[in-house]
């Protein structure tokens, strides 16, 4: 008999929850493998994986200069040849140039790199950080990850002292934050987004949560913002990124911003907290803002890049005691460093060919081709949902999600609860079920008691997947009148 059961495991582990990749996620896998297999009997030709933000998986093409760069530092041999790669593959002198620089100062990609990253990548991304913010960047206090959520999954590491840890976390939130905390063995301080407001970020909600959870006896110690929002797609007004960080400063709590959607806004603007924070220090010398302590995350997996597969992120530190530091470096170690062709990719995503390279004008052709096209079908699925009945959805704002409202008969929610499932929950399945379009039920990410929701990425090409949504919706209502 196995010595390992589902009782004497790790228990912190069972319990965590992750819907993004939960049991939809996995049938919808299942009969993906079956229609490879030329299966005629289910009702739909293809799988839709509309749970994901997985750019690629659903027809984003890479960025040509990108792939150009990674192709030479994978094959090196490849720039003995480079007359057949400039006049017979297209390729451009910039990009020979920068995969030139690339392996003179990360070496092979398939070599470990330093802990916290290449030296000279982790500059470059100090120099963007300038660029974007106006302020100087170090980049000692900068570390490569394997995408963002390693980055998340170091910091709360580092955070996450005992059961009466808290962190402040926005519902509904990306639930990598709440499984985090879970296997952790921490406490999740959910604070709620006001809906009615384009999911806004409220300063007295999250000083309501984060006194109740002091009153409880919770060292309520960070808080976590995801800037623009996830699964709301909603971006923070200046005004509410500094009174964040005022909040944050008078209560001493470390902020992580989650900013891996920051290209990715179609209303408004992005504001970073990074910007925020020096220009409140700047404003306040020898003030209270001096002692915040601040972490952005950043990844090459959203926007208009989408290389999810490739794992490449950062996390920059601002505020940090140097034994903290000290530790986050120990615990970087661990894991020896991220992946160095992801490293590479980030070092490609915060400085792209710039006007006047030769590989500008396709760059800016691509990139530009891509935030149209997501726009786009964010608009043609938000007009779709306008058209459903039941069914309530802001205006597209950013990120690559909408995250409606959905309002079900009595009689679905009563077969929900006979199946022993919550009504957005039920919904969800009948609607891969049905259509083979793979969504998330709003309760994975946290919703207010009483609602119904579910997130879509409109990431998706072609409009028949929606129309299939637009039809099961109206036959499910009608069956469950």
């Amino acid at each position: 008999m196995a010595r390992l059961n589902l009782e004497n495991i790790n228990q912190h582990i069972v319990q965590a929850k992750y819907a993004v990749r939960g049991e939809l996620a996995v049938k919808s896998e299942e009969y993906r493998a079956r229609l490879r297999k030329g299966d005629k009997s289910l009702p739909f030709s293809e799988v839709i994986s509309a749970n994901i933000g997985n750019p690629q998986q659903l027809d984003q093409k890479p960025i040509t200069f990108f792939r150009q760069v990674l192709s030479l530092l994978e094959n090196p041999k490849l720039l003995e040849h480079e007359d057949v790669m400039l006049n017979s593959l297209g390729y451009k002198k910039d990009v020979l140039e920068r995969a030139k620089w690339l392996l003179d100062n990360a070496g092979s990609v398939g070599a470990y790199s330093a802990s916290a990253g290449v030296p000279a990548i982790k500059e470059s991304i100090a120099k963007f950080l300038e660029r974007r913010d106006g302020f100087a960047a170090d980049p000692s206090k900068i570390y490569l990850s394997a995408g963002a959520s390693s980055g998340v999954n170091t910091l709360l590491h580092i955070i996450s002292a005992s059961p009466k840890t808290g962190v402040l976390v926005p519902i509904p939130q990306y639930p990598l934050y709440t499984a985090s905390l879970s296997v952790l063995n921490s406490t999740c301080v959910p604070y709620y987004l006001d809906e009615s407001a384009q999911w806004g970020t409220s300063l007295a909600t999250i000083k309501e949560a984060h006194t109740k959870a002091k009153k409880d006896g919770i060292d309520v110690r960070a808080i976590v913002i995801i800037n623009p929002g996830n699964p709301t797609g909603a971006s923070l007004s200046e005004a509410d990124v500094r009174s964040v960080l005022q909040f944050a400063a008078e209560e001493k709590l470390v902020v992580l911003a989650d900013e891996v959607y920051q290209t990715n806004v179609f209303v408004g603007k992005f504001h970073s907290f990074r910007q925020a924070l020096l220009t409140l220090q700047k404003e306040n010398p020898g003030g209270k803002y001096d002692d915040v302590e601040l972490a952005s995350l950043h990844s090459v997996s959203k926007g208009m890049v989408g290389e999810c597969g490739h794992r490449g992120g950062y996390f920059d530190l601002h505020g940090f005691r140097p034994e903290v530091e000290e530790q986050i470096y120990k615990f970087v170690s661990i894991t020896l460093c991220a992946p160095v062709i992801g490293q590479c990719l980030v070092e490609l995503m915060v400085n792209p060919p710039r006007a006047g390279d030769p590989s500008f004008d396709l760059y800016e052709r691509e990139y530009g081709a891509i935030f149209d096209n997501l726009k786009a079908r964010a608009y043609a699925l938000y007009e779709a949902f306008q058209q459903m009945e039941g069914v309530e959805c802001g205006e597209p704002q950013g990120s690559m999600y909408l995250f409606p409202t959905i309002h079900v008969p009595a009689k679905a929610a009563a077969a929900a609860e006979k199946e022993g499932r919550s009504p957005d929950e039920f919904y969800c399945l009948r609607l891969l079920d049905a259509t083979g379009v793979c969504v998330v039920p709003g309760s994975g990410f946290g919703q207010a008691e009483g609602s119904l929701h579910f997130r879509t990425t409109f990431l998706a090409p072609g409009t028949e997947w929606v129309g299939s949504i637009k039809k099961f919706h109206k036959e499910f209502m009608e069956s469950y009148r």
